[in-house]
């Protein structure tokens, strides 16, 4: 079996939670030794989902620790310690998202680290970035979303002020893939001079950089030219459309692709078309507009139009339910989801790694462990 392409690198993970897991995991797929380690009760993922077989396996942990092996050890205890520190110098890389106060405390800063093996790539992932004034404070995927302005999206959408959260910990799977990058960069780095280096991923900034690439908007000239948020995506109209049976979600790259659309619908020469030509304004013409595509959806079911899609050139998607999209024929052709046999939880599925290597493909090798079921391997390397 080839190799991937962090083959021979070997990674101390010591994040909890998502920010940090997620990322490690990715590397872990590249061929990356991952080292998780844990306290002795383990990550307090493990038992978070209530989705479970066993309390200290839940979805989520499983969904984001495969490719690692799990070393044990409670880093308040002098002798784990001196075990940890052993693990050090034969790394190439350091990653945690513990708080800075507490890793001072425990020997996880960078200088104590750096100390023990100069070369190592060390990432540290928090919640503020520490030349600032929320430096230190505790941060999780709702306070992230809430403080960058994501809470404030849906209320510009369908005018309920209420602030909401995305259904979804999206704040903290993002920063996870600055932490990939970070890493990667760092390595690079250190193949080419050997030198090592200090890197702090922050959360807050690393969601909101993500969040604000088309909702800064008019703030991104100075004076501003016109209202933070990107019009189009915060149209109300903007959701999937009904079918005769199901739903589809159609964005049109062209006039010419969404007239396309309309015509195969029942509206020829929409744009045209008196509705849409006696609209006042721009507003008045999107409504019109997004009014014609409902009423041309409804010609045909979501199968025919995603036929109509392919052969027309027009982006069409089905709108899949959660259940549905594990029957998807696309996933399903590509492997996406992999069922496989866990020595402890039996039959899971697993999501295959998306991205494809000609030559160095990354890979499932290990299954998510249990809680120091590596230890005395690891230890003994």
């Amino acid at each position: 079996m080839a190799k991937g392409p962090l083959d021979g690198i070997r990674i101390l993970d010591l994040t909890s939670f998502i920010f940090g897991p997620y990322a490690t995991q990715i590397l872990g797929d590249l061929g990356a030794d991952v080292i998780k380690v844990e306290a002795p009760e383990g990550d307090r993922q493990r038992s978070v989902a209530r989705a479970a077989k066993n309390p200290d396996m839940g979805s989520i942990f499983m969904a984001l620790n495969r490719n690692k092996r799990s070393v044990a050890l409670d880093l308040k205890q002098e002798a784990d310690r001196a075990r940890l520190a052993a693990l050090v110098p034969g790394a190439q890389a350091f990653i945690h998202n513990v708080r800075a106060d507490a890793a001072q405390r425990l020997g996880l800063d960078y200088e104590s680290v750096a100390k023990l093996n100069p070369s190592i790539v060390y990432v540290h992932c928090v919640g503020f970035g520490s030349d600032g004034p929320y430096a230190g404070r505790q941060a999780f995927d709702d306070l992230v979303q809430a403080a960058s302005g994501a809470s404030d999206l849906l209320p510009r959408v369908d005018g309920n002020s209420e602030k909401r959260l995305f259904p979804s910990y999206v704040a903290d799977k993002v920063s996870s893939l600055h932490a990939v990058y970070a890493v990667l960069a760092a390595l690079f780095h250190r193949e080419r001079t050997g030198e090592g280096q200090f890197v702090e991923v922050p959360m807050f900034e690393s969601f909101t950089s993500f969040l604000l690439a088309e909702h800064l908007a008019g703030a991104t000239f100075e004076p501003p030219v016109s209202h933070m948020g990107y019009t189009p995506a915060l149209t109300a109209d903007r959701k999937p459309l009904k079918t005769k049976n199901g739903d589809i979600v159609m964005q049109s790259p062209s006039r010419a692709a969404s007239a396309k659309f309309l015509e195969l619908g029942g509206i020829p020469n929409a744009y045209e078309s008196e509705r849409f030509a006696a609209a006042p304004d721009s507003k008045a013409k999107i409504a019109a507009y997004y009014a014609m595509l409902r009423e041309a959806a409804l010609a045909h079911t979501a199968n025919e139009w995603m036929e109509l899609g392919r052969e027309h050139h027009i982006p069409i998607m089905r709108a899949n339910t959660l259940e549905e999209v594990l029957a998807d024929p696309h996933l399903n052709a590509v492997g996406f989801f992999e069922l496989r046999e866990h020595p402890g939880e039996g039959t899971w599925r697993a999501m295959k790694p998306p991205v494809k290597f000609s030559k160095t493909p990354a890979s499932i090798r290990h299954d998510p462990p249990r809680i120091g079921e590596n230890t005395d391997q690891i230890i003994k390397e």
